[in-house]
């Protein structure tokens, strides 16, 4: 029964991480989602997050690859955030907050960029032209770090929408940055949450869904870096955004 459970469980993580990949980023909502549904989880939030972050490190390692291959990965543009998140992010993953406050708030962020990306003319026309400056971008990266750190994410799905939408780059620069913002937050919360709460990775849940993620993640990765429109990768963004928000909504009422 555990390993019927454990099989169908992958094959969801497989979904997710296709998904989620496809615009760079790691899928750890999605992955918090529907671990959170299954029995075998512990449902204790130090296994959750550090299962997800460790499942993030295999997907963002992916996507960063493909989409820095075809050559949407802008290294000033991926400095300021991850110089300003990894340290809080490892912060966040030490910190035991109650998540519900985060919860309320990360759901009007999340519908609100969603909102924004639907209507890509003036962010097309735009993209890759915004002028805020490297200051602003790591005070940015610092509060999308703890988030992350507290609530179990890489903060891909934070960040992506707001270079967007700031014109700090198009769609697929975006989710290069996000791939690797993500790779490093996730590792440095699964730092700060081991020193502070001890290992919780097990070996017999953490291998069948690795290798789940890995498939969906390479083919994901490997479609939005190549196949998708600047478009196709927009609108993807905007469903995963609604998805991600939508979770934390019901988790609420």
């Amino acid at each position: 029964m555990i390993g019927m459970e454990v099989a169908l469980v992958s094959f969801a993580l497989l979904v997710v991480a296709t998904l989620y990949s496809s615009v760079g980023h790691g899928g750890a909502s999605g992955y918090l989602a529907v671990m959170s549904l299954a029995t075998i989880a512990t449902m204790e939030s130090a296994w959750l997050k550090q299962h997800a972050w460790s499942l993030n490190l295999v997907v963002s390692a992916i996507a960063f690859y493909h989409f820095r291959k075809e050559g949407h990965h802008v290294i000033k543009l991926s400095t300021p955030f991850v110089l300003g998140g990894v340290p809080f992010a490892f912060l966040g993953g030490y910190l035991a907050i109650d998540g519900a406050p985060y919860d309320t708030v990360l759901s009007v962020v999340l519908l609100l960029a969603a909102v924004r990306l639907v209507m890509p003319a003036e962010m097309e026309a735009r993209g890759g032209s915004g002028g805020i400056g490297f200051l602003p971008c790591t005070l940015m990266g610092m509060g999308i770090g703890l988030v992350s750190g507290v609530v179990g994410i890489g903060g891909g799905v934070l960040l992506s929408p707001l270079l967007i939408v700031s014109s700090l780059g198009t769609p697929k620069e975006a989710a290069a940055t996000s791939a690797i913002f993500i790779w490093l937050n996730s590792l440095a919360g699964i730092f700060g949450s081991v020193t502070a709460s001890g290992l919780a990775l097990e070996g017999w849940t953490i291998a069948p869904f690795a290798a789940a993620v890995f498939a969906g993640g390479w083919f994901g990765s490997r479609y939005g870096s190549r196949t998708a429109s600047e478009r196709g990768v927009s609108l993807i963004l905007s469903a995963v955004l609604v998805v991600a928000a939508s979770k934390r909504v019901l988790a609420l009422i």
